[in-house]
């Protein structure tokens, strides 16, 4: 994940320290010292660990941004749910690093802004495939479905499963989910 500019650079380290040894235990110092600069030229881009984590959030998010705010723009149908989930599942993927520092975080999360933003976010997304007039079974459904994409990941990384294979199957599960709950079956 190597990417150019230092600002980059910062995100890129800070984000494999904070994954490796938690964001609690990472300091702005450590995150300096790996890079092999100064404290002052880390301050010049970010002046806490938090802003840090705000801006990898913000950059690595961006796809999802986009997604509630295409999805919003669609008809209600089956597809447009399937196309959002397809979609999730492809951001998840592609910000994998961001998404198991989350997951393995969640309590310090929690404590900063960040976690609100994600909270906002993940309702903003639900949103999109949970229909407010359905049944309760249904809403579980279409909400499993999302955190299906999660579980599906985070629950697999471990297996020497092909990645392609495993990225169809929970899409297949998160498919199989809602349109069951879209249906109302």
């Amino acid at each position: 994940m190597s990417r150019g500019n230092t600002r980059q650079r910062i995100q890129d380290v800070a984000l494999e320290l904070f994954a490796e040894r938690g964001y609690e235990k990472t300091s702005l110092r450590e995150i300096a010292e790996q890079l092999d600069v100064t404290k002052a030229a880390l301050y010049y881009h970010f002046k806490t660990k938090e802003d840090i984590l705000l801006s990898i959030f913000e950059d690595l998010n961006r796809p999802i941004v986009e997604l509630i705010a295409w999805g919003e723009q669609q008809p209600r149908t089956l597809e447009t749910k399937k196309e959002i989930l397809r979609r999730y599942g492809q951001a998840l993927y592609d910000a994998e690093p961001l998404f198991r520092f989350m997951q393995e975080n969640q309590a310090s999360i929690r404590e900063l802004s960040l976690g609100e933003r994600i909270k906002q976010r993940m309702f903003a997304l639900s949103g999109l495939l949970v229909e407010q007039d359905a049944e309760l079974i249904d809403r579980v459904r279409a909400l499993t479905s999302l955190f299906a994409m999660h579980a599906g990941m985070f629950a697999m990384l471990q297996t020497d499963d092909d990645l392609k294979e495993r990225q169809e199957a929970h899409l297949l599960v998160a498919h199989e989910l809602i349109t069951t709950a879209h249906h109302g079956d």
